[in-house]
């Protein structure tokens, strides 16, 4: 697969030659979902808690006596069926996450850049550096689009990661930090050649 290279300007000065194991997959929907769920399964803090019976405040003596009262027999008013009581099988403190082949995951990354690459939303730049960290809307305007991901190559520019900060909808990563959930929420994925051509070592 040839594309071009193009500067921040959004004007061509070159091209690149990819290979179409990592960038012309053809997606398929259950193993980017694969992905992204598992991605979004590791994110979760999985703080969520309900006190059980023995947890809620308030005396376990038992409320009345077993037999004689005409009424339901009952225990401690800790039990779930009182106002203020413990919660039954609730939610309790753990980690959502799980494991998925390194296989899978690998290739879920192909597939989401094959994905942007057939439909013309995959840029190659031939950098990501400015001299200054000044708010650059002219990015956006440029690639005439509000919603892009920029992959630098090993350390992302401080000035230019300053320069986009303060902007919505664009996000800059290095490559060995690109993931399927931030490539296929975003509209253009922007690489440097650099990182494009770590990536295809990367994921070969």
């Amino acid at each position: 697969m040839k594309l071009k290279v193009v500067n921040q300007d959004a004007k061509a000065v070159g091209d690149i030659e990819l290979d179409d194991f990592v960038y012309g997959l053809t997606p398929r929907e259950d193993i980017l979902s694969r992905v992204v769920t598992w991605q979004l399964a590791k994110r979760r803090s999985g703080n969520h808690k309900t006190k059980v019976r023995s947890e809620v405040s308030g005396s376990t003596r038992k409320i009345y006596k077993q037999k004689g009262t005409g009424s339901a027999r009952h225990g401690a008013r800790r039990g779930a069926q009182f106002r203020k009581g413990g919660i039954i099988f609730g939610p309790v403190v753990r980690s959502h996450e799980y494991d998925l082949p390194k296989k899978v995951r690998k290739l879920g990354l192909r597939m989401a850049l094959s994905a942007k690459a057939q439909a013309g939303n995959l840029i190659i730049i031939d950098n990501l550096m400015t001299a200054e960290p000044k708010i650059n809307k002219q990015l956006a305007a440029a690639f005439h689009s509000s919603s892009m991901l920029f992959v630098a190559n090993d350390a992302v520019d401080v000035n230019f990661a300053r320069s986009i900060s303060n902007i919505v909808g664009l996000d800059v990563l290095p490559q060995i930090g690109a993931n399927v959930y931030d490539i296929i929420r975003k509209e253009k994925v922007v690489l440097t050649s650099d990182a494009a051509k770590a990536l295809e070592e990367r994921l070969k």
